[in-house]
């Protein structure tokens, strides 16, 4: 018996969100960058899965209104993190530099 698999490249099911719950691990940083536009950023600490150990995440906040929430974050205030995961590009000395990071939409106490 043969098997059809149906494939529409016309839908796209791809989805990028991230809700995280965490503890800052310092404060925050707001640079301007050379196209003029400013960054706040700050590293989040999560637990993983299960309890066996933690990750340090980068999160990066571009609209005014959360930058100014992050900016009066204290080390180790828990908060809540909405955005998505992005990659960020940019010319090092050494050639072309990359990293991971969440680009969060909305910060907020907890």
């Amino acid at each position: 018996m043969k098997t059809h698999c149906l494939v529409s490249e016309d839908v796209d099911y791809s989805r990028n969100e991230v809700l995280l719950h965490g503890r800052v691990s310092g404060a925050a940083m707001e640079k301007t960058l050379p196209s003029g536009d400013v960054v706040c950023e700050f590293r989040l600490i999560v637990r993983r899965s299960g309890h066996s150990g933690v990750d340090t995440l980068d999160i990066a906040v571009w609209n005014a209104r959360s930058r100014r929430t992050a900016l009066c974050l204290k080390s180790d205030e828990w908060v809540e993190i909405t955005g998505a995961v992005h990659r960020r590009f940019w010319q090092a000395s050494g050639g072309l530099a990359s990293r991971w990071q969440v680009e969060a939409s909305t910060v907020r106490r907890i």
